[in-house]
């Protein structure tokens, strides 16, 4: 299970993107501009790829509020896809020959 504790600090998530792996699901967390202000732009995808070579129909994305309450609920939402999408994180580790 992904922690809040895992990810570095908003002052970091201000300045550049952040990116991490648990269980064969890797995750990226990024501020975004938006329209109606600074948004969290959350995707995870399976390994063994970095994002950018990852093709975009493996991605799964969502979007928070840019604030601690924000990073508390992509915490909770990687949580879910790590739960719901367990066979696909763990079948991930076929392709790392590939």
């Amino acid at each position: 299970m992904i922690q809040r504790d895992d990810i570095l600090s908003m002052e970091f998530l201000k300045k550049t993107e952040y990116t991490g792996s648990h269980e064969g699901m890797r995750y990226r967390l990024e501020g975004v501009s938006r329209e109606e202000g600074k948004k969290l732009l959350v995707a995870v995808w399976p390994e063994p790829f970095n994002y950018v070579t990852t093709p975009e129909d493996k991605k799964q994305r969502a979007e928070f509020s840019f604030d601690e309450d924000g990073l508390t609920d992509a915490v909770a939402w990687m949580n879910d896809r790590l739960f719901e999408d367990r066979e696909r994180w763990q079948d991930s580790s076929r392709h790392w020959d590939q």
